[in-house]
């Protein structure tokens, strides 16, 4: 007993269910503290992203050495072309499916949160992006000078940032995921909400494991190895984007799932891999979008947009899902400009947009994070393949 209940996933499990119980049967005095905490807590975890991503992918470029600049740029084209492959499948989809549904447009009835009581603002040091960017920065100028000392520096760093991780943000996601689903299931988002596009959502998810096959089929091709060996790790990393609908939030979980598949993955290219992708893969994310886009315009406009509109909002979505935060609703935000310019969507269309993406958008998250083990499959087999020295990690999470 004590076992499973040290199990994260089982914690993350009885955190959904006891967030969705709560919710049914809880008060305004009840979903005020519940407000209360869940804010503070995601407040925290917002705070320590930045400093998992600074901590995690600049020492791993900095071993690199020589070969930084060219495993950075096969990640990002790998980033690209699977969220670029996983729109067209989506477009094409939505061209064979969306005529003929039934679909409602709007969902009515949800109550409103209570404020919390009080809010306990924890402003990060920095945005993801720039964490991103500075970690990218830090590590390459390391390599080229070979500034040891500094080095050494960010290796002590990443091990500070390793015991934040496993001490503060791995025991705090059950509750977080807990009183997400409490607020959930409070407003009736989980009651009411949710059926009104269940046929779209439904189809949506399976498009999602369609591509997790796709990409894990290609990565487990390329490396020469068994997919199912890291597959079979990524439950809690699923489970916890579910809950926290972000990547970002959920890195801690996907680190510690992708360090559990070392082998057929290589140490190095984990602790590279997994933060820089949580950042710049969205496939799921986009393949959402894109299917959820065609379906608005079938509703509001009575029509679905061009060929020639939808292949090059694709390729430009992939674009803006490369620099979209790995927060909840980052990709449909981010990309707002490009749905009202390429598609033509008025006001009322990008409002119904991102109300219909948010009933999913953990479940988008969720394949996001779990497609990026498929990608450091391909990291790790293109290093074995190429011959790049694999730099030891004695980091375990």
């Amino acid at each position: 007993m004590k076992k499973i209940w040290g199990s994260l996933p089982f914690r993350l499990l009885l955190g959904v269910v006891l967030g969705i119980v709560l919710g049914q049967f809880a008060g305004t005095a009840v979903m005020n503290v519940v407000v209360t905490a869940k804010y503070i807590i995601g407040q925290l975890i917002n705070f320590c992203v930045p400093l998992i991503i600074i901590g995690f992918i600049a020492p791993s470029i900095t071993k690199m050495g020589s070969n930084a600049s060219r495993m950075l740029g096969i990640a990002i084209l790998c980033a690209y072309l699977s969220s670029i492959f996983a729109a067209l499948l989506s477009m094409g989809a939505g061209y064979a499916l969306i005529p003929h549904l039934s679909i409602v447009s709007a969902a009515e009835g949800l109550r409103e949160l209570p404020e919390a009581v009080f809010q306990l603002d924890i402003p990060v040091i920095m945005s993801v992006m720039s964490a991103l960017v500075l970690s990218i920065l830090l590590g390459l100028t390391a390599a080229w000078t070979r500034a040891r000392t500094f080095a050494g520096l960010l290796d002590e760093f990443q091990r500070m940032v390793l015991r934040m991780v496993t001490s503060v943000v791995i025991p705090l996601l059950p509750l977080f995921i807990a009183l997400t689903f409490c607020e959930l299931s409070w407003q009736g988002t989980i009651t009411r909400q949710l059926p009104v596009f269940i046929k779209v959502v439904l189809i949506v998810m399976a498009g999602h494991y369609i591509w997790l096959a796709v990409l894990y089929a290609v990565g487990g091709l390329y490396a020469r190895a068994n997919p199912l060996d890291i597959i079979r790790h990524y439950g809690p990393a699923y489970l916890t984007a579910v809950g926290t609908m972000s990547s970002a939030a959920t890195l801690a979980v996907a680190l510690r799932c992708a360090k559990k598949s070392v082998p057929p993955l290589r140490d190095d290219m984990v602790d590279f891999g997994i933060p820089l992708f949580a950042n710049i893969h969205l496939c799921g994310s986009v393949l959402t979008e894109v299917f959820f886009v065609m379906t608005v315009s079938q509703i509001l406009y009575g029509y679905i947009p061009s060929l020639t509109s939808m292949v090059l909002f694709c390729l430009l979505l992939g674009v803006f899902a490369i620099g979209a935060p790995g927060v909840p609703g980052g990709t449909v935000v981010a990309s707002l400009g490009l749905i009202s310019s390429v598609l033509g969507f008025d006001d009322t269309g990008l409002a119904l947009m991102l109300t219909i993406f948010a009933l999913q958008d953990s479940f988008g998250t969720a394949c996001n994070v779990t497609g990026d083990g498929a990608l450091t499959l391909i990291l790790s087999g293109y290093a074995r393949k190429h011959n790049i020295p694999e730099q030891k990690s004695s980091l375990e999470l």
